[in-house]
């Protein structure tokens, strides 16, 4: 089955990023975990490569509730970030270990057909519905988050 997933096609890919197959199925489960969306796979992928290509850390939440064996957590508070795992991406540099969850076939596909952009950031959309809103820069990103946090604090989500 590995054999006839990774045709030489997605191997090329794959090595255009640069990835590994291993690795870019480690990058998919992060980005299902991020999104149920599958429009915005291609966008967070793209994201996610931008950090790796800029030297900055994933910052994926779905790391966080890995690292803590929680994935059923509403919101990631600030504690949550110092998770000591080789698997939380905000105090690791890279990709985690291996996957967090098993990838799909549009999950993988989305990372090798990532979409090319300038964002960096990204923050859930306030709507709740599954998108996310993006940014290029850390000013736009706050206004974002604001706008999520406050929906949460509405909601009473903590």
């Amino acid at each position: 089955e590995y054999s006839r997933f990774w045709t030489k096609e997605r191997k090329a890919k794959a090595a255009a990023i640069p990835l590994t197959p291993t690795e870019v199925t480690t990058l998919a489960s992060i980005v299902e975990e991020e999104t149920n969306n599958k429009h915005d796979r291609p966008m967070v992928a793209g994201l996610y490569i931008n950090r790796m290509k800029a030297g900055m850390p994933l910052q994926a939440d779905p790391t966080v509730k890995f690292a803590l064996g929680d994935f059923g957590l509403k919101r990631i508070l600030f504690g949550h970030l110092r998770t000591k795992s080789p698997y939380n991406t905000y105090l690791n540099l890279g990709l985690p270990p291996g996957p967090i969850r098993v990838a799909t076939e549009n999950g993988i596909d989305a990372v090798l057909n990532y979409s090319h952009h300038n964002y960096i950031y990204m923050c859930a959309s306030e709507t709740l519905n599954g998108e996310h809103k993006f940014a290029a820069t850390w000013a736009e990103h706050q206004v974002n988050a604001k706008k999520y946090r406050k929906e949460l604090d509405e909601l009473k989500i903590h």
